[in-house]
């Protein structure tokens, strides 16, 4: 079982990785013909501030680079699933050898179960995503350079946490948290608001992407080791999915390693840090998600520490915020920080994934 399970995770993923590969120069000489890239590159903070020190950071790396490559990631990933599932129906009615329609079988990996939730998530918060890079792109007076405002996002991935909480809620079951080392503990209803703070909590983390290559290879990591907790669990296809979006962020990443080709934009970040709540509840690892996604966290708490203190201090604690561009402008090289973030970032997975086995 084991065996078989393996090979399938290993055959759909290199298949992913290489789809993502081949479509993506032809993605980017698609995005540079239409310039989609952002036309307006000066930002506030979300006090409404001007952004001095980061917009500097950003003043080259932002120019003449185009948005929406996220959209290799979510697109590659739900062709995989669905690509997979035909071709199982396909041999069963093509193929007499009994061994051949077994293996094809065995490729596909959609499940109620399992991962229809994630993929259908995974699709609607990327829809958002689009939309808000869209009107970066083309929006003009209030929209422009800005997308959507930061209320609509906000009232939009709540509806969709909503969503994905009384799914698992109603139609899956799920009642329970699972503490690692203690038990389960019933929650009930709560169950539904604690998925919603799970979703806006990643969400938040999306803002990690902002030096070329960072989130992509972080956000790998942290996949794979859902992987690797959905395999111990004998999810099987829940293990392929997470197979699948590390192997297309791999091959993301090939063409945003410094110099970017391409930025991943809300149209990516957003449909992955809402699968990887998604995968980190269905997994029963709701509790290690902050541990494997520990980037995130520090991240998110670099910026809500800034803005603490401004409002109490009337002064910065970071030079810039999130923390990966205060260390920028501290003089670090953007390589420097994007390599040492992906080591911790491979820790807070290591320790996650044994605390989530040994619980």
């Amino acid at each position: 079982m084991f065996v078989v399970a393996t090979i399938k995770i290993l055959i759909v993923s290199t298949t992913a990785f290489l789809l993502s590969l081949f479509l993506a120069p032809l993605l980017i000489k698609f995005l540079y013909r239409y310039h989609l890239w952002r036309k307006v590159n000066k930002r506030k903070t979300i006090d409404g501030r001007e952004a001095a020190v980061f917009n500097k950071l950003n003043e080259k790396r932002e120019k003449g680079v185009p948005r929406l490559g996220g959209l290799l990631i979510w697109l590659v990933t739900v062709f995989s699933a669905f690509l997979f599932s035909g071709l199982s129906v396909v041999a069963s009615h093509l193929f007499n050898d009994d061994s051949l329609v077994f293996w094809f079988r065995k490729l596909n990996f959609l499940s109620r179960d399992q991962t229809w939730l994630p993929l259908a998530l995974l699709v609607a918060a990327s829809f958002l995503g689009l939309l808000d890079d869209i009107l970066q792109i083309f929006g003009k007076g209030k929209y422009a350079g800005g997308g959507l405002r930061f209320t609509r996002r906000l009232i939009a991935m709540v509806f969709i946490g909503l969503l994905g909480g009384w799914w698992f809620y109603s139609k899956l079951g799920w009642h329970t948290l699972h503490i690692p080392g203690i038990g389960d503990l019933n929650i009930g209803v709560l169950y539904i608001p604690l998925f919603v703070t799970a979703v806006l909590g990643s969400w938040a983390g999306g803002v990690i992407d902002g030096i070329d290559g960072l989130a992509a290879g972080s956000f790998s990591i942290m996949f794979a080791a859902f992987g690797v907790i959905a395999f111990s669990k004998f999810q099987f296809n829940l293990a392929t999915l997470c197979g699948v979006l590390t192997g297309t962020l791999l091959a993301f990443l090939w063409y945003n390693a410094p110099p970017a080709k391409f930025y991943m934009g809300e149209s990516g970040m957003m449909g992955l840090t809402t699968s990887l709540a998604v995968i980190a509840f269905l997994t029963d690892s709701a509790v290690v998600l902050p541990v494997i996604a520990g980037l995130l966290v520090i991240e998110v708490l670099s910026v809500i520490l800034q803005l603490i203190w401004r409002r109490n201090f009337h002064r910065k604690l970071f030079l810039c915020a999130p923390i990966h561009h205060h260390l920028e402008a501290k003089g670090w090289s953007p390589t420097k920080i994007t390599i040492r973030f992906w080591i911790l970032g491979i820790i807070f997975a290591i320790v996650g994934v044994i605390y989530r086995l040994l619980g």
